[in-house]
């Protein structure tokens, strides 16, 4: 199908009527802590790191402290995350890369922070400086692919398909109400088709019905 302007409207505009105006997964209290939560959310689920960053962000709440923290100690806090050590090493070099500097506001610099790929560079894009940010995970991925929206093409090349389409300044507010509407009803298995209010915009039922 492909996106189009009026469907992209259709479905933002009902989504935007009904979902809460700031709409956040994760717990933090600054940018730095917000882009070592993203870091740790690879390969886990949001309340996992929620989980574990109180703990962390108490013993270390800045990137001068988490710079210089043991690895161990940090590897026991975040242990449940999973890829802890892996985690571990990347949140303790991303903060000696911010010890002495502010975060970032461009994709070519985030991404050369240690742990950040396109996605986290994209939440702190949005969420931080209110700039353009198509945030592809696995709840908006499956959400833009059933509504026809993208061919369900890998990750960075589904955001940059959906950067022509969607309004710049439409892109953040639509990665995360995409990404409420994966969690609250469009499921991985067994989709709550009946409680979605898009259910009427989803090409993947109209043709079901047809």
């Amino acid at each position: 199908m492909g996106l189009t302007v009026e469907h992209f409207y259709r479905v933002y505009n009902t989504l935007d009527s009904i979902f809460p105006e700031d709409i956040t997964f994760l717990n933090y209290e600054s940018p730095f802590q917000l882009l070592i939560s993203v870091i740790l959310s690879a390969r886990t689920t949001d309340r996992q790191v929620n989980g574990v960053t109180g703990e962390l962000f108490r013993a270390y709440p800045d990137a001068a402290s988490l710079a210089s923290a043991d690895p161990g100690i940090v590897e026991g806090i975040i242990r449940p995350v999973g890829y802890f050590r892996q985690k571990s090493g990347y949140i303790i070099k991303a903060s000696a890369a911010l010890a002495s500097r502010q975060i970032p506001d461009t994709m070519e610099e985030l991404l050369e922070i240690p742990g950040v790929g396109r996605k986290s560079a994209n939440v702190i894009l949005g969420a931080v400086y209110g700039k353009p940010a198509i945030i592809v995970d696995t709840h908006f991925s499956r959400v833009v692919c059933r509504l026809g929206w993208t061919s369900c093409l890998p990750p960075e090349a589904v955001e940059k398909e959906l950067q022509r389409t969607i309004p710049p300044e439409r892109q953040y507010r639509t990665s995360m109400m995409l990404n409420l509407l994966g969690r609250k009803h469009c499921h991985a298995r067994n989709p709550g088709c009946q409680e979605c209010p898009v259910t009427s915009l989803c090409p993947r039922l109209i043709r079901s019905s047809g």
